[in-house]
């Protein structure tokens, strides 16, 4: 397509560099630029232009374009918004998706910018209208519809307006009162009462009464008889008649060519992709979504000519209110690709990124900044370990319906042709959290890999669903599992009667891991807290430049280092040799200097590959809405219907989007995680490992997930950090209770319950491994460090390791010495007393799983409140040792008040000066808690210093509290 700066309006230039959201209004059929603050707020005279930048996590701009209609708008303003969305698409080089949006019809998508919902005023400038100015408060009454977003109309002021489907909002000057059809559903209750929020903020100043009335209660309620009173006295509601919208809906698809200005209509019973024509614009006519279609080479002005086509083509009679999606050829969205019988996976569009480049170039000789049209590269990041690597573990191996629980020394070495069930115990912001998960071998059977899924479930079960629970497939296991095991080993073969069974009866032969064998180890990792050996064929095809390997056959043992890998690697390999072949001198080969006997045990040379084996990176979060219709489970998605499912997304999500009734799916294309409401009925919890499976086998947005993915099971009020930082999270919110509709109702009116929170007391600063201290804590560090001190709840193993370390006798020759570690002041190193003891409460508790006791008889683990006679704890309770130490505080220890939201009580502390607090002061405070700088501040000089109140900052996320601290050099 050809550009040239006449046809780019001014007032686009430059637009859409940034992420967020930019909104012109058509003045004189031109767009003029709108201010941040008048965001959201429409006129039902004007039609506007609206501009979506969202940052994606490859670097990349992506950009969304809306023309939003008001209902009194002119055919002539609403025809120039449409060009000008063409004009601004082609500035942006040519890739965003347009969006026609009507007043009182508009998309989610659109909604979703603006929560939580745009209500429309009379008037408009562009049309000749006047600004309707406020005066003497006039009584409205809106209707809302919608559980993720809210489509808010105003309707006339009667009874006969209201209806027992839909939620409305009567507008008072003293009360605002939300009036709840006995047909609507708890979810769409919620979101009304969000709107109600607005409206008392945006029209009242704060300063009203909130009435919730239900349809259908008693006139004895004060409230319900104060809402009738406006209607002149209850009686009675009619039922709701079908809508011509409604009946509308379901119209045959029609497809046209636009040809000399016209739509030529195309006669097939289906349509694939050969038939859209790269120098054609086209139109697919869907009753309630209408697409334009536009090739690559299609002129500007070719393209704007389709948009009036489609204008003359939406005027006609009976039709619905139609959203018209425009898409460019290469670019389709998902849901247009659906309406064709067969598309291919990857289209060749021959102008690409050489089209953007051209728009790039005119628009920089003109003196604008095109920082964000050009795709950027991917940046590279460091891998976080979002989990703390200090907790407990314990591994079962599947046989069948059995499960044998594994040795310290065994349970981070499998087989690939076994399953294994694992349990992770370690300590959060604010309890102990939990994660069941299951590990499916490559070469394991389907019988172990049911049974090994259904035993976990049970677990979860038995543990009222607190924990989290995953499944991961070989191959494919997230880096957090890795940092759980530290060294991991996966051994061909398998010891399972499921496993053998299989073997025998197809006639293979058996190629279990034996010690005397050939054996050959892909040795990977990023150090000795994250490494991992994997057994792979004998050959040499298995090599890769990019990695070290072990090869061992009788007496002979080989280390082989690829040209591509650094000493790091080198490292980890000796520290593999350790467990696998501690006891025997190895041969080095470095890559091209091979001897002959190491080719001769791999059967000769031959070709391999040298590219490193990547795993499937995170991208862009989608969050999609599960509901139950007669128990069958619809997954919605905006804009994407088909023959089994009607779907919605949830765009712009945010935690408040979580409804506790319902089930949703968090797809970052790696990993899926199923959040389970805390009001889904038990049986549907059970079967969200099901619903996470089928998922990825739709793939919905035709991503290409792996069905082998990383599948978590999150429930609502456990929800683990790796889950939780894709939101800005309120664990507060999560911990409440009730429907959704009770929960924002509290919060509205302000009766929301304190929370009852354990305490936590703060770890003791110390330096050196013999100076242990009264009291300990373990880390709290949710990401590697090399020089960080580890304890594990599996102390045998871990030891008997880091003695081979210690003692160069017993150490294998070609092992390089120990690493020497600083140990900071957060690294505290537990009482080994004190690590048994949580070690036995978990074993005692994991051993309950083979023989149930009645549920009666179970407690719930969790985080005891520590009090003045805090007890200690049983077998059958999984606690946190600092949460169950001695209740009398020793002198150097500091009393800490950890309710999440609160401002922490600092009475009775030493007050420091800020410069004594710094991380880089010459003269540091001593005997504080190095993690809790800020507490030491006197309140005028943490005012002073933060610009708030310690109030205000301990009600903010940990993650903004910590960005604070770090900005003031506290952290």
């Amino acid at each position: 397509m050809a550009v040239s700066m006449k046809n780019l309006d001014p007032a686009f230039q430059g637009a859409g560099q940034k992420a967020g959201t930019e909104i012109w209004r058509i003045e004189n059929f031109q767009p003029v630029a709108i201010s941040k603050s008048s965001h959201g707020k429409f006129f039902a005279g004007d039609s506007y232009v609206i501009l979506k930048t969202t940052a994606l996590k490859n670097g990349a701009l992506r950009h969304d374009i809306h023309y939003w209609l008001g209902k009194d708008t002119s055919q002539d303003e609403a025809g120039a918004a449409a060009i000008k969305c063409v004009e601004l698409d082609a500035a942006l080089g040519g890739r965003a998706v347009q969006y026609r949006e009507v007043q009182g019809h508009e998309t989610e998508k659109f909604l979703s910018y603006f929560k939580p919902c745009i209500i429309p005023q009379e008037g408009g400038i562009a049309s000749g209208f006047k600004h309707v100015e406020a005066e003497e408060h006039q009584i409205r009454l809106f209707v809302c519809k919608g559980k993720h977003v809210v489509h808010v109309t105003e309707v006339a002021f009667a009874r006969s307006s209201l209806n027992h489907d839909d939620i409305f909002i009567l507008d008072t000057k003293s009360k605002i009162f939300q009036f709840n059809g006995s047909n609507s559903c708890i979810q769409e209750r919620a979101k009304a009462l969000e709107v109600v929020q607005y409206i008392k903020d945006t029209y009242h100043d704060g300063k009203c009464e909130i009435a919730a009335v239900e349809d259908g209660r008693l006139m004895a309620d004060a409230e319900t008889g104060e809402f009738w009173g406006f209607f002149g006295g209850f009686a009675p509601l009619p039922k709701k008649a079908a809508t011509n919208e409604q009946k509308s809906i379901d119209l045959p698809s029609k497809l046209f060519c636009v040809d000399k200005g016209e739509a030529v209509p195309i006669g097939a019973d289906s349509w694939t992709r050969e038939l859209l024509e790269t120098n054609k614009c086209y139109i697919l006519d869907c009753g309630k979504e209408v697409f334009v279609w536009m090739g690559r080479s299609t002129s500007l002005d070719g393209r704007k000519s389709a948009s009036n086509v489609v204008d003359e083509l939406l005027r006609g009679l009976d039709r619905p209110k139609s959203h018209v999606i425009r898409v460019i050829e290469g670019f389709e969205t998902v849901a247009f690709r659906s309406k064709f019988e067969s598309w291919p996976q990857s289209t060749n569009v021959t102008v690409t990124e050489d089209g953007r480049g051209k728009v790039a170039a005119l628009l920089k000789r003109q003196g604008i900044n095109v920082k964000g049209l050009l795709k950027a590269e991917t940046p590279k990041e460091e891998p976080h370990i979002y989990i703390d690597c200090t907790g407990d573990l314990q591994v079962w191996r599947v046989d069948g319906q059995k499960k044998t629980l594994l040795s310290s020394s065994d349970q981070s070495k499998f087989y690939s042709g076994d399953c294994y069930i694992f349990q992770y115990s370690y300590p959060g912001d604010e309890k102990d959290e939990h994660l069941v998960g299951t590990w499916l071998g490559k070469q394991s059977v389907e019988e172990d890999r049911v049974a090994a899924s259904s035993q976990a479930s049970k677990m979860v079960e038995s543990l009222k669903f607190l924990p989290t629970q995953a499944c991961f497939y070989e191959g494919n296991e997230p880096l957090q599992f890795f940092a759980i095991f530290q060294s991991f080993i996966v051994f061909k073969g398998g010891v399972s009667k499921g496993y053998k069974k299989y073997i025998a009866e197809k006639e293979l032969s058996d190629d279990t891991y034996s010690e005397d064998g050939l054996a050959l180890f892909r040795v990977q990792g990023s150090g000795p807290d994250n490494m991992q050996a994997i057994q792979v064929e004998p050959v040499a095809s298995s090599l890769n430049s990019s990695y070290c390997y072990i090869l061992h056959s009788g007496s002979s043992l080989f280390t082989w280092s690829g040209n591509l890998t650094s000493s790091d690697s080198q490292e980890i390999v000796e520290r593999q040799l350790d467990l696998i072949k501690p006891n025997m001198q190895s041969k080095l080969q470095k890559e091209g200097a091979e001897s002959e006997q190491f080719w001769d045990l791999l059967g000769g040379k031959s070709e391999y590959p040298s590219l490193k084996i990547s795993r499937e990176a995170e991208a862009d979060p989608h969050l999609f809405s599960c509901t139950f219709t007669k128990g069958d489970l619809k997954v919605c998605i905006s804009l994407y219907y088909d023959k089994m499912n009607a779907v919605t997304e949830v765009y712009n999500f945010s935690q408040d989007d979580l409804m506790t009734e319902d089930i949703f799916i968090l797809d970052c294309h790696s990993d899926i995680y199923v959040w389970v409401g805390q009001q889904v009925e038990s049986k549907n919890k059970m079967n969200a490992l099901t619903i996470g499976q089928k998922f990825l086998e739709r793939d919905f947005l035709h991503e290409k997930l792996s069905l082998q993915a990383p599948i978590y099971i999150v429930m609502e009020g456990s929800e683990p950090i790796y889950f939780t930082r894709f939101f800005s999270w309120d664990s507060a919110k999560s911990a409440m209770h009730g429907n959704s509709f009770q929960r924002k109702l509290a919060i509205l009116k302000g009766d929301t319950p304190v929370l009852d929170k354990p305490k936590r007391r703060t770890p003791v600063s110390y330096t050196g491994r013999s100076a242990a201290p009264e009291k300990s804590n373990r880390s709290r560090s949710m990401s590697f460090s090399p020089d960080r001190v580890r304890v594990r709840g599996r102390s045998p193993a871990f030891n008997a390791l880091a003695a081979t370390f210690e003692n160069s006798n017993a150490r294998n020759l070609s092992t390089p010495p120990p690493m020497v570690r600083k140990i900071f002041p957060k690294s505290v190193t537990p009482d080994s007393a004190k690590l048994a003891s949580r070690s036995a409460a978990i074993a005692a508790l994991t051993s309950s799983f083979e023989q149930p006791p009645p549920a009666r008889q179970f407690i719930i683990p969790r985080s005891p409140k520590l009090g003045p006679e805090t007890s200690k704890p049983t077998p059958e309770t999984i606690s946190r040792q600092n949460s169950v130490e001695e209740s009398k505080p020793k002198p150097e220890t500091i009393q800490e008040d950890v309710k999440e939201n609160e401002a922490e009580d600092d009475e009775g502390l030493p007050v420091h000066p800020y410069e004594r607090l710094k991380t880089t002061s010459t003269d540091p405070a001593e005997d504080i808690d190095v993690t809790k700088r800020e507490t030491y501040l006197s309140r005028d000089e943490f005012k002073e210093k933060f610009g708030i109140t310690k109030d205000v900052f301990y009600k903010m996320p940990k993650w903004k509290q910590n960005k604070l601290k770090m900005a003031l050099q506290l952290f």
